[in-house]
């Protein structure tokens, strides 16, 4: 992430600096790769039990969206979007490891300057700090790289967790969003926070 930043899809293709979390891992944020797709196959499918419950439902059922067709149908939707500078795929390194994703989505400049950002990190490392370490590196990318003035983001009331993880980082609750997304099979309500450019001197 050097250097002016491409005209069309600013902070894509580029890497976050890496930061040393409290429990001692190495965390940073890369291009996701089509290399990607075993670990993130094997990963997501361990993990079904964790993130089915959190994730917009799979209408074809979990293991059907975690073939190698799904994942390079996903990988050239994602890629496609990013360099049509709508979204900003990124993969969670860990120690040199694909350990996760986080998505900067719906980017839009001029007026509005803002984005979404979503996230999942894989079970072995959850925890330890690296979903706040990859939070703050997509913010950090989102201000600085992409050039843009506010982050949202939405959690369900039932997942807690996710809601530490984005307060940790500085987000403001705003209100409740009613059934907001289809999530394990129904359409469920979330939290949704927000963080701005200026909430933070630097």
């Amino acid at each position: 992430a050097v250097g002016k930043p491409h005209p069309i899809h600013p902070g894509w293709p580029e890497n976050t600096p890496e930061v040393t979390t409290a429990t001692g891992l190495r965390v940073r944020l890369r291009p996701l790769r089509r290399g990607d797709g075993l670990a993130w196959r094997e990963q997501r499918l361990v993990d079904e039990a964790w993130l089915s419950p959190v994730e917009p439902t799979a209408t074809a059922g979990w293991e059907a969206a975690h073939t190698k067709v799904a994942w390079n149908e996903h990988l050239h939707m994602l890629n496609a979007q990013a360099k049509a500078g709508e979204i900003i795929p990124f993969a969670i390194e860990v120690e040199g490891e694909f350990a996760g994703q986080l998505t900067l989505g719906g980017i839009q400049h001029g007026s509005t300057a803002s984005c979404w950002v979503g996230y999942w990190v894989a079970s072995p490392v959850m925890g330890q700090g690296v979903a706040i370490a990859a939070v703050a590196l997509g913010m950090d990318h989102a201000f600085t790289r992409v050039g843009l003035h506010r982050i949202s983001a939405s959690y369900l009331p039932d997942n807690p967790a996710s809601g530490q993880v984005l307060l940790a980082n500085g987000f403001r609750r705003e209100g409740l969003l009613r059934g907001f997304l289809h999530v394990a099979g129904a359409w469920r309500d979330h939290y949704q926070v927000s963080v701005l450019v200026d909430d933070f001197a630097e």
